[in-house]
């Protein structure tokens, strides 16, 4: 299904962008009467190239951007994992009677973090307070904890800075939402494929012009389609699976209940 959302949506933006440019063309056609003489086409050609040059600037700088995201997110949901699964551990190491409460709450964190966050996140752009509520519990019993030896208190040092480091985070998971693309730059992106197909006006609408103006529109849709999937990795069509959470929550399976 998922798969089925991506190809009709990128087929929508692909053949939105054609339309639009042939549209832009036939329209500077009918408004101008075309160039049967052929005296615009050197001008309109600079013309073209110099918006062309910018609106493809813009695009590839969008692009690189969504994309240097998204690999953002990709590295620190695995660092955040790591922290979860130190803390997870180094619980267990410093007794079972005082870890079990922290390794339950981080479980539990886990769950909440896979199952609801991150669909949250696509849809509201919002970190969940039940996620919050888990790091609070498993915060607070790492700092209710009294070492009795040196190794527990390195221990539930490595502990707080992990759990610190989880939180810092969770802040920086907030800002790869859905409102990371501003609403002009899709005003800057439209328009710029208007304006080049309206330099194509010289030139008679004979098939092979249609088509090579199809193509231009093609590109500049897929990229455009691409920038969109990828700019809410939370949702379809571009969502980053929380594949480092859902591997740690294999590992370490559900804590053992209290006896």
């Amino acid at each position: 299904m998922r798969m089925i959302y991506g190809v009709v949506l990128g087929a929508a933006f692909i053949g939105g962008t054609i339309l639009l440019t042939i549209a832009s063309y036939l329209a500077m056609r009918f408004i101008t009467g075309g160039d049967p003489e052929g005296r615009d086409r050197e001008l309109a050609s600079s013309i073209v190239v110099r918006i062309a040059a910018l609106h493809g600037l813009i695009l590839a700088l969008v692009f690189a951007q969504e994309m240097v995201e998204y690999q953002q997110l990709k590295y620190e949901s695995a660092t955040e994992a790591d922290a979860i699964a130190d803390v997870f551990y180094d619980a267990e190491r410093y007794g079972i009677e005082q870890g079990l409460p922290i390794q339950q709450a981080l479980a539990e964190y886990l769950r909440v973090v896979i199952n609801q966050e991150w669909a949250e996140l696509g849809s509201t752009g919002e970190l969940s307070q039940t996620a919050w509520d888990q790091w609070d519990v498993a915060y607070r019993g790492v700092l209710d904890l009294v070492p009795a030896t040196g190794r527990q208190a390195s221990l539930r040092d490595h502990m707080l800075r992990q759990m610190q480091a989880i939180a810092e985070v969770r802040v920086k998971r907030d800002n790869h939402g859905p409102d990371s693309i501003n609403v002009m730059f899709w005003f800057a992106a439209l328009s710029g494929v208007i304006l080049v197909a309206f330099g194509y006006y010289p030139y008679a609408p004979e098939r092979r012009t249609v088509m090579l103006l199809s193509v231009v529109g093609a590109y500049t849709g897929i990229i455009l389609f691409l920038i969109y999937a990828f700019s809410n990795p939370y949702s379809q069509p571009g969502t980053l699976n929380p594949s480092a959470y859902l591997r740690l929550q294999k590992e370490i399976a559900s804590p053992p209940e209290a006896s």
